[in-house]
């Protein structure tokens, strides 16, 4: 089976799900067909070198492309203008949307005649066209407008799977030391954190906070820190290449990853879940609902309810057993099911079982390429 890719740009969240198509496929291309941003650069998207079987952003390359999809068995199409595989959706040859939600801030109902004769043209029903859902809200708001109906397949970011001696691993985890690491945005509301754990502290908790990151609220939040009297107990690390990242989430016994439906997928979640962390995650995070089953291997809150980002931190500092049980089932989530391995060797038999004629396949109960729900942006009532 011939397989490309085709995305805005090859970085580390890429890679492994491409070394394991590379792998398992007869022919395998991942075609960039952008110039990294240096924000993302600076923030250790980069590769310092590419695999053989990336063609990198430019304009020889995009010559090329239309050859090389077309003479692909499947061609899965990411970031990237749709008119790259225009010409297989005219023909029926199979083509798979990887995309996150729409609607990451509302939907625009002006908006909503021209989007549904545009996303009805671009992916038409009776063809060869299937999403895969790098968030858990992606089929909902593609099926709001009536595409991918019965076609939309459960999907995400695959990072590292790093396989780790379990004893070891949780003998290592400091059960006080919660982690937070990302952009200081506003739709991350690491602010709430702040306000969680200032509350934690006036109860007489003992506990040690790093957060990780920089950006435009970094001065907002060192100043409520100093304000709430948290300097001995919130650190402010910096920005960390991704590796760096992991060795901290091995040590942290919490994880906590406060955004909002602004955030498509969020591969933190998979890291810090892979590294044994007991996650407490919002409900809006598009990798939420995949990834995390609630008190069995994370805890999930409503997005921006800051009592209830409380009450489960205060519920996992009190109760240590309980908080090494999650870490425990969050690495067998990632190890055993939502890997880039697991997630390649899917996909390639998902493919199979539409190219042999199967319109809907459905081979799967859960994990990667297990059907998607519609769900909701209200489905956690906590």
């Amino acid at each position: 089976m011939k397989v490309v890719f085709l995305s805005n740009y090859f970085n580390h969240h890429q890679r492994f799900i491409s070394e394991e198509l590379n792998r398992i496929c007869d022919e395998y291309t991942f075609v960039a067909t952008s110039e990294m941003r240096e924000e993302r650069k600076k923030l250790g998207y980069g590769e310092e070198s590419l695999p053989g079987y990336v063609l990198k952003y430019g304009e020889d390359i995009m010559e090329t492309v239309d050859d090389i999809t077309e003479n692909c068995d499947v061609a899965i199409l990411g970031s990237a203008p749709l008119k790259i595989v225009k010409n297989r959706v005219k023909e029926n040859r199979l083509v798979f949307r990887y995309s996150e939600r729409q609607f990451k801030q509302g939907d625009n109902l002006v908006k909503y005649i021209p989007r549904f004769i545009k996303w009805h043209t671009h992916y038409p029903y009776n063809k060869k066209v299937y999403l895969l859902c790098a968030s858990a809200y992606a089929a909902y708001d593609y099926g709001r407008y009536g595409v991918f109906k019965n076609k939309g397949y459960k999907w995400g970011y695959f990072p590292e799977t790093k396989i780790y001696d379990v004893e070891e691993l949780m003998q290592k985890k400091d059960r006080n030391h919660i982690l937070w690491c990302g952009r200081f945005l506003d739709w991350k509301h690491p602010d709430d954190v702040i306000k969680a754990v200032k509350r934690l502290y006036d109860d007489g908790y003992s506990f040690a906070i790093d957060f990780i990151g920089n950006g435009v609220m970094e001065d907002t939040l060192k100043a409520m820190v100093k304000e709430a009297s948290l300097e001995k107990c919130v650190s402010f690390l910096g920005s960390m290449k991704p590796y760096e990242v992991r060795i901290h989430m091995e040590r942290a016994g919490i994880y906590l990853f406060t955004s909002d439906k602004r955030e498509g997928w969020g591969a933190v979640l998979n890291e810090s879940m892979n590294s044994g962390c007991a996650v407490i995650a919002s409900h809006a995070i598009g990798s939420v609902p995949y990834l995390v089953e609630d008190n069995e291997n994370g805890l999930i809150y409503r997005s921006g309810d800051v009592d209830m980002l409380y009450e489960k931190i205060k519920y996992l500092l009190d109760n240590p057993h309980k908080q090494e049980r999650l870490g425990r089932e969050a690495y067998k989530t990632i190890t055993e099911e939502w890997n880039a391995d697991i997630a390649a060797q899917r996909l390639v038999k998902l493919s199979e079982k539409i190219l042999s004629g199967e319109k809907y396949p459905d081979l799967y109960d859960r994990g990667p390429c297990s059907r998607a729900d519609m769900i909701k942006d209200d489905w956690f009532g906590g």
